[in-house]
């Protein structure tokens, strides 16, 4: 791909991104989640970057992201995002150098939801300065589990679509 063609196809993911964020956080709290869980579509968006782009446009988005919240919601979402999104992608990236394409796409998901979720609570413990902060967790990892495997289903989903785009490389899992 021309560097214009690769340039554009990131503003085009980074634009997804925003708009799914913008989308979910639209969203009213769903009433059997715990309070600032969300379904994580964006997500879809950062994951297919970094399976068939690259680990560095997978981070540069999450860093877009975070920005972008960070200008529209404010400090704590923007470091609650960075946080998260950072933790999330550096442990995808450490799963599939260690299972390769061992792993399905729900199970890689889910990991990175729970880690996404992990470094929000990570970030909150700077903010809060409260230990109180960790008896979250429980109900972030189960709540990790559950849109982990939604926004794995829905990148699954979506790949043949993507496919007959010519967006996906040879893939396995």
């Amino acid at each position: 791909m021309k560097k214009t063609k690769k340039l554009t196809f990131r503003a085009i993911l980074l634009t997804m991104i925003i708009v799914l964020s913008i989308f979910e956080a639209s969203l009213p709290p769903m009433p059997f989640l715990p309070p600032g869980v969300k379904i994580g579509l964006a997500n879809v968006v950062a994951m297919y970057a970094l399976f068939f782009i690259g680990k560095s446009t997978a981070y540069a988005l999450s860093v877009a992201k975070s920005v972008f919240v960070f200008i529209s919601r404010g400090v704590v979402a923007g470091f609650l995002s960075i946080c998260g999104g950072m933790l999330s992608i550096t442990i995808i990236v450490l799963i599939v150098i260690i299972f390769k394409n061992k792993l399905s796409y729900v199970a890689i998901s889910i990991f990175g939801a729970v880690f996404h979720n992990i470094g929000q609570i990570i970030a909150c413990f700077f903010i809060l300065e409260s230990s109180y902060i960790f008896y979250y967790i429980p109900f972030l990892i189960l709540s990790g589990v559950i849109m982990g495997t939604v926004t794995g289903i829905a990148l699954k989903s979506i790949m043949p679509a993507l496919d007959k785009l010519g967006l996906i490389l040879n893939d396995k899992r």
